[in-house]
């Protein structure tokens, strides 16, 4: 046993540890107390941040970096589900550096781990990534990640995507309180996205709804329809974020469609082209009267690749111009480049109030075209009614005066001169009421344009050569290019046709028809056989015969990759 002084020590002592495991022990719960309270204010700070984004798109990069700092994170990312509900459409990462990314390759679709939240939207907490049976690994390239953390984020009742956080710092697993954490951010984020939406989609409707002014004005100022057309095309291109926007409107009675108008990417490639309605999606939308999708326009199976005019564009959506009485009037194509997000069905469905826009305009443009027509036929018709009955019978009274007045004149030289001067208002008269003929003529009713009569001879000549050659007009071609020498073009296109089907063996040709005040030219190619050198000549001797009588030229060369090029041209006669 102890001395006094000893047991004295050992009872002082113990209350003392007691005091010190009290004070530690509360040491503690106010440190967690802290931290809950530095969580909690760090939470609202972020929900007040996400909150006052309205860009979608920073909306999103801020969800993603308060989620990662929140929860304590290396690495974070959210992921946006396509419409259709089956992938991924976006992805926004944080902790993975540009180099990285360049080396991991392409964005994920939404496999493994990330699609198992997309196909069950509920907060999943894995301590190893690779012992869950949806795991397959990561690419190479990819920083090695195992604890992993992730909710989903709902939009109205609709999940818009999920937030993925993995490699919580310090080796720990993300735990209860992380799950709560990031979940009761999801909820802000849904909101904030969901204004963000709002807001886009405000600023969307402004814009559509300048662009209609824009338009409005343009046609109330009097302006074209080539004009107005062109308009439509840069201000849609520039709203729907598109590369490219083309119009098409359809060829007389012929079942296809020519390019007017084309801005943005290759434009050079769609304008004057002539379209068949079976292998374009210009054609598709223009047939069914009903927009066209495509997700990917250089592969999709319905539409021809040739000629190549889509290199480097991907989505795109061709919407009909009018579908009322009046029936399709045109076509208006968008497409986006290669990896660009797909037009929406609300981005579709404005279009095609804005394609109205379009029919308004041709509408407008024609009702002045036949006013102004209207005009000068009444004009025509006045102008002739007046020379009818002013001008004819004044001179029609004055050759009676002058027949009666000859009667007295005795000299001979001067009864013949008046004779004369009678003869002569008689052939006046006759050239008066020849011209009131052609004023009350109306010129060109039923005629066809050579542009119809080019894509005729093209279309004819198809069965024959087996394939359908492309066709491509530029300029006034039906009204710059006089009918005989239309007749000419004509001609000479069937028989280089013919020529190119019986000789050439090709399975490729190009049909290229310019017309401005200056010339006309026809150009037509094959990647045929050549001209042999011990052919028979008599077609092309044809066609360099009529160049010639019109004061132009027939030019054949060989392009380097084999074929032939055969270029006739002639001037066009000044008015």
């Amino acid at each position: 046993m102890g001395s006094p002084e000893e047991h004295w020590e050992a009872r002082v002592r113990l209350p003392q540890l007691r005091l010190d495991e009290l004070l530690a022990e509360l040491q503690a719960r106010l440190d967690a107390a802290r931290g809950t309270r530095d969580r909690v204010h760090s939470l609202l700070e972020a929900v007040l941040s996400v909150g006052r984004e309205l860009d979608l798109e920073q909306a999103l990069r801020s969800i993603v970096e308060a989620a990662a700092v929140l929860v304590d994170a290396e690495y974070a990312a959210l992921g946006v589900i396509d419409p259709d509900g089956a992938r991924l459409s976006a992805f926004h990462t944080v902790g993975v550096t540009e180099e990285q990314i360049a080396r991991i390759g392409p964005y994920p679709e939404g496999h493994g781990i990330l699609g198992e939240l997309i196909h069950h939207p509920e907060p999943l907490r894995l301590t190893k990534i690779s012992e869950h049976p949806s795991s397959y690994g990561f690419p190479p390239g990819h920083p090695p990640m195992n604890t992993f953390l992730g909710v989903p984020i709902r939009v109205r009742d609709q999940v818009f995507g999920n937030l993925y956080l993995t490699q919580k710092r310090g080796g720990a697993r993300f735990d209860d309180e992380d799950e709560a954490v990031l979940s009761t951010l999801a909820v802000a984020a849904g909101v904030a996205i969901d204004n963000a939406r709002l807001y886009e989609d405000t600023r969307l409707r402004e814009r559509w709804l300048r662009a209609n002014a824009e338009i409005t004005h343009t046609l109330m100022s009097g302006g074209g329809r080539t004009e107005v057309l062109g308009l439509i095309a840069e201000r849609a291109a520039e709203i729907t974020a598109s590369a490219l926007a083309a119009v098409a409107l359809p060829v007389g009675g012929v079942g296809s469609l020519v390019v007017e108008i084309a801005v943005g990417l290759d434009a050079d490639a769609h304008r004057g082209l002539v379209l068949p309605l079976e292998t374009t999606l210009m054609g598709l939308a223009f047939s069914s009267a009903a927009p066209a999708v495509s997700t990917d326009v250089l592969h999709d199976a319905r539409i021809s690749p040739e000629p190549p005019r889509f290199e480097g564009l991907g989505p795109a959506v061709a919407v009909p111009i009018g579908t009322g009485e009046g029936g399709v009037r045109g076509v208006l194509l968008l497409a986006r480049e290669s990896g660009r997000l797909a037009f929406t069905a609300t981005e579709t469905e404005t279009l095609q109030g804005f394609a109205a826009q379009a029919a308004v305009a041709m509408e407008l443009a024609e009702r002045r075209q036949d006013a102004e027509e209207v005009a000068v036929l009444k004009d025509r018709d006045r102008i002739a009614r007046d020379l009818h009955d002013l001008a004819i019978q004044r001179l029609f009274a004055t050759g009676m005066t002058l027949q009666s007045a000859g009667r007295f004149i005795e000299h001979p030289e001067a009864s013949e001169r008046v004779v004369r001067a009678v003869d002569d208002l008689d052939e006046t008269i006759k050239i008066i009421r020849s011209t009131i003929f052609e004023l009350r003529s109306r010129e060109g009713a039923g005629g066809s344009g050579l542009r119809a009569r080019v894509v005729r001879v093209v279309g004819e000549a198809a069965p024959v050569l087996g394939f359908a050659p492309s066709v491509r007009m530029e300029g006034l071609v039906d009204t710059q290019v006089p009918g005989e020498t239309a007749d000419h073009v004509v001609a000479v296109l069937s028989e280089a046709l013919t020529n190119i089907a019986r000789h050439a063996h090709a399975d490729r040709t190009d049909v290229a028809l310019a017309a401005d005040s200056r010339r006309v030219c026809l150009t037509v190619t094959d990647n045929g056989a050549g001209i042999a050198p011990d052919g028979r000549r008599s077609g092309l001797r044809n066609m360099a015969e009529r160049a010639q009588q019109l004061g132009g030229e027939l030019e054949l060369s060989g392009p380097p990759d084999g074929g032939t090029t055969l270029l006739w041209w002639v001037p066009v006669p000044a008015e």
